[in-house]
């Protein structure tokens, strides 16, 4: 056998053992990713109750609805909160990775304590804070006994507070996941390139920006493109706590209520295509914003 047909061969043999290996991934990601998208985008252009099989078809009726009613995009501006609360999650994720990446004494058990509340359930975190911040809850108490008795209020009631107290929660639960990879970077950085900082009398602040930052910025930009996309389709704090109550409502929270309270499995699907092909907007931006950065 000539070597040009063992090599055509070998070729077909690891075409066919690629294909074997990818057959079970592809069948899943279809079977439960792109066949519920291909569904869902059907029933956009249906009215369904989610109830029997009585549908009728609107066409873009839905889609019309969305873009000519503000009160579907109205509650977008309560995902603002949680945008300004995703970069103060990143910047002190950040902070305590670069930090605890040097030598400190305790660092392992700031590392543990700083990672914990991402390993907890976001309905138990939800829970957590619903003791934390209820009138005469922990965060009341606190107050009360360091004299700040005028400070206290209803928390998830009060519209003026109750974004925020749902933000700082999500910041909490959610700073370990971007602590553990802004770590993980840092600590790829070669000890020598700190030592040889330091015989150059560079101070931390230096040896953070002309080290470790450009050695992560890759890390750090996926954490802020990860982190806008959870802002916008921010879900489980926000409903777990006050069900989207006293203008806490997202554009999640409005949609699943769209279709299991009111029962409107059309619109609601058309709220939810809507929200995909906005946050692939907004990952592209981002993309080609870091890309052109990096490029200058």
């Amino acid at each position: 056998m000539s070597s040009a047909t063992l090599g055509s061969s070998y070729r077909k043999q690891r075409q066919l053992l690629t294909l074997g290996f990818l057959i079970v991934p592809l069948g899943l990601l279809g079977t439960f990713t792109f066949l519920p998208l291909a569904t869902m985008t059907g029933y956009s252009f249906q009215n369904w109750s989610g109830l029997g099989a009585d549908r009728q078809w609107v066409g873009f009726d839905h889609y019309i609805r969305l873009f000519t009613d503000p009160e579907y995009f109205a509650v977008f501006g309560v995902s603002l909160y949680y945008l300004v609360g995703t970069f103060v999650q990143i910047g002190l994720a950040l902070f305590f990775a670069t930090l605890l990446s040097f030598k400190i004494v305790g660092r392992q058990f700031f590392k543990g304590v700083l990672f914990f509340p991402f390993l907890l359930n976001s309905v138990a975190v939800g829970f957590i804070f619903l003791f934390f911040f209820r009138p005469d809850g922990t965060l009341d108490t606190v107050l009360g006994a360091l004299g700040l008795e005028g400070q206290i209020r209803f928390w998830l009631r009060d519209p003026s507070i109750n974004n925020i107290s749902l933000a700082f929660t999500s910041v909490w639960r959610y700073m370990g996941f971007n602590f553990i990879l802004f770590l993980g970077a840092i600590q790829s950085v070669p000890p020598s390139m700190y030592e040889a900082a330091e015989l150059d009398g560079a101070n931390r602040w230096q040896q953070f920006r002309f080290i470790i930052y450009p050695s992560i910025k890759r890390i750090v930009q996926l954490n802020v493109i990860l982190g806008v996309r959870g802002a916008i389709a921010v879900f489980e704090i926000p409903y777990i706590m006050t069900l989207g109550n006293n203008g806490t409502e997202t554009f999640v929270i409005q949609t699943v209520d769209t279709a299991f309270k009111f029962q409107r499995f059309g619109l609601a699907s058309a709220m939810a295509i809507v929200l995909f092909l906005i946050i692939i907007a907004i990952s592209l931006v981002q993309r080609r914003l870091f890309a052109t950065e990096s490029a200058a």
